[in-house]
């Protein structure tokens, strides 16, 4: 199984950067992983909230392939512990997916057509977190799950 996270937007903050990168490196040793960016809109400014959700969706749906199982990280899915994080990982490996895509949307979310598309809705915490944070939060939590699967002491119960 292959995992992709796929953004809309790139991270400007560099310390933030230099942290996913290196859980990216971490995570070479366990599994496919990849991060995919959507180029922020071009003259966000004279788009209504809606219309670019719209457009950012159209882009979304296009870095989509058919085959792909899609997860949303939104505020309204799903919370997992790590360890339930850990386990959701592994069946999805078992079922034999062949690409996980977990998408973070742009700054007011998705549009209907992603929400239709996607197989499912994650959210990393009830709190809220920048764009740009989630990344990290989230490339960390799936080292962390992959330690878990493997055993190995990065996670304390």
């Amino acid at each position: 199984m292959k995992i992709t996270l796929l953004l809309v937007g790139k991270t400007t903050e560099s310390h933030l950067n230099q942290a996913v990168e290196e859980y990216l490196k971490r995570l070479k040793r366990y599994i496919s992983f990849e991060v995919s960016v959507i180029p922020e809109l071009k003259n966000a400014k004279n788009l209504t909230f809606d219309q670019q959700k719209e457009k950012e969706g159209v882009a979304i749906l296009n870095a989509l392939d058919s085959s792909d199982e899609v997860i949303l990280l939104d505020e309204k899915g799903s919370q997992y512990s790590s360890v339930e994080f850990a386990s959701l990982l592994e069946k999805k490996g078992l079922a034999s997916v062949k690409r996980l895509v977990f998408v973070v949307g742009g700054p007011y979310g998705f549009s209907c057509d992603v929400y239709a598309r996607a197989n499912g809705k994650l959210s990393l915490s009830r709190m809220t977190f920048s764009h740009q944070m989630i990344r990290l939060l989230f490339v960390e939590q799936v080292y962390r799950a992959m330690t878990i699967i493997k055993g190995e002491p990065y996670h304390h119960e």
